[in-house]
């Protein structure tokens, strides 16, 4: 057989979505804060779009005034020819010489712009601690060394487990004893905060001690010796061999647990975002009602009236013509889509709030099953619009700002043979744990009788990954003497 390639017409359908379509994807699923933006840079670049603003009667009066006829004609002529010179530019847009002018001007915008709105680098524990050394009369002798051992400690204010004073003063350039490796060390564990650069949980809490406390000798012992039964709270036997009391014993504890375990931890606080909730729920006469909040960050657009009798005018040349045509189109598509994402959204809280209305009159412990499809089938879109619609969205309710996916939750079937969410399972384990008696506290055993009491059946280890997940101590940790 004879093998060669040969062009064969083919015949195909396919799905393919269009640039509204696509458009409108982005725009619903961009959070309030981003779509702003994204607005005013399409303000920025479409001119036909207009941001529309409320203006006082004062101020409309005298705008009316102001606009004579004989303006007005000589501000079009202006604008007709500032037109022609746009549609000229864009129809080279494409030629090399302005790729080239336009792409290097968009980079130099963007680094200022990058630049401009960059936050300043906030200071590290390293850059905190060579601070300090600065200031202080070290020797000059240990002064790399104790520059080396800043370089080492990590971001909770540690030294490595593998750290050794002898790999550090093998890297200096000038080599020192390690009798003065260990004088570097001291000093750098002097500075702020207080802790920093321990070599175990033990060696940090004992560096935070104050020797001029009263129960300094006391508090050191705890650390020294009885690090592991204060986790357990084996108070007695400690009491035991010690031969102070449960009660002295506890209020040395209690103030160990003031003590920072990572003192390095405070440079490395992640910023907490700014949330802006998109929808807002208030009881009005007995019934929820449900509103948009976006007016005040979200302007209100319009598409240019000038444009529009531009084009039923003559004056204009074809491309001038095109370039208005294409530009009112691609504002079109944009009030289109901003519009039919705040319906979307507006119908989409509205079936949450309906379907979830014993949480907003009760709290968590009332929340109930949801599914996405659920609401899909109710509201008439696909899933995936659902998802995209609660996408980094959040809903001021009477019960607080909750993001909107946190309504959507799994569960099961009760003893009553109604379904109840696993946030409201949680919820109840709380509660047990709190009303419990801290001298006998429940076992996850005795938690998960007490749950099936009130109808919710969990097997045992299902209450330990609960209360693991709620960071909730195990019974032995819980219990107070």
């Amino acid at each position: 057989m004879k093998m060669q390639s040969s062009l064969l017409p083919q015949l195909q359908q396919k799905m393919k979505l269009s640039p509204q379509i696509i458009q409108s994807i982005e725009i619903l699923q961009l959070p309030l804060l981003a779509l702003a933006e994204r607005i005013q840079q399409e303000i920025m670049d479409n001119p036909v779009l207009e941001e529309v603003v409320e203006q006082t009667k004062e101020e409309s009066s005298v705008s009316e005034e102001s606009s004579a006829q004989s303006e007005w004609d000589e501000n079009q002529k202006k604008e007709i020819d500032r037109l022609g010179e746009m549609a000229e530019d864009w129809s080279e847009y494409y030629s090399k010489t302005m790729v080239r002018k336009s792409a290097l001007s968009d980079e130099r915008d963007q680094k200022q712009e990058a630049l401009e709105n960059t936050a300043a680098k906030p200071m590290s524990l390293h850059d905190y601690l060579l601070g300090q050394l600065s200031l202080m009369e070290a020797p000059e002798h240990l002064y790399e060394a104790c520059e080396n051992i800043i370089y080492s400690i990590d971001t909770s204010g540690y030294l490595p487990e593998t750290f050794s004073i002898e790999d550090i003063i093998s890297s200096l350039e000038k080599p020192v004893s390690v009798e003065d490796g260990e004088k570097a060390l001291k000093i750098i564990q002097t500075l702020e905060p207080p802790g920093v650069g321990a070599r175990s949980l033990q060696e940090c809490l004992l560096l935070q001690l104050d020797t001029r406390d009263p129960n300094y000798r006391l508090t050191k012992d705890l650390l020294q010796n009885f690090l592991v039964e204060i986790e357990t709270k084996k108070y007695p036997a400690i009491a035991k061999k010690t031969g102070y009391s449960i009660e002295t014993i506890k209020k040395q504890v209690d103030f160990i647990r003031t003590l920072n375990p990572k003192p390095g931890s405070i440079f490395n606080e992640e910023t907490v975002p700014y949330v802006v909730p998109e929808v807002k729920v208030e009881q009005i006469d007995g019934q929820y009602e449900v509103f948009l909040i976006d007016n005040a960050n979200i302007p209100h657009l319009h598409i240019s009236s000038f444009y529009k009798k531009s084009l039923n005018e003559g004056g204009i040349d074809s491309s001038t013509r095109q370039y208005i045509q294409k530009k009112i189109e691609s504002a079109k598509w944009l009030v289109d889509a901003i519009e039919q994402r705040r319906s979307t959204l507006y119908k989409v809280a509205c079936k949450i709030v309906s379907m979830q209305k014993g949480f907003l009159d009760e709290g968590i412990h009332r929340l109930r099953t949801l599914k996405m499809q659920d609401v899909a089938d109710i509201v008439g879109v696909h899933v995936s619009t659902v998802s995209r619609a609660i996408a980094h969205k959040y809903i001021q309710t009477p019960q607080g700002i909750f993001e909107m996916k946190f309504f959507f939750t799994g569960g099961f079937q009760n003893a009553d043979g109604n379904m109840e969410s696993w946030e409201s399972i949680r919820q109840k384990l709380l509660e047990i744990v709190a009303k419990e008696d801290k001298s006998n506290p429940l076992s996850d055993e005795e938690v998960a009788d007490k749950l099936l009491a009130s109808g919710v059946d969990i097997a045992r280890r299902t209450v330990t990954k609960y209360r693991r997940i709620l960071k909730i101590p195990s019974s032995r940790q819980r219990k107070e003497y």
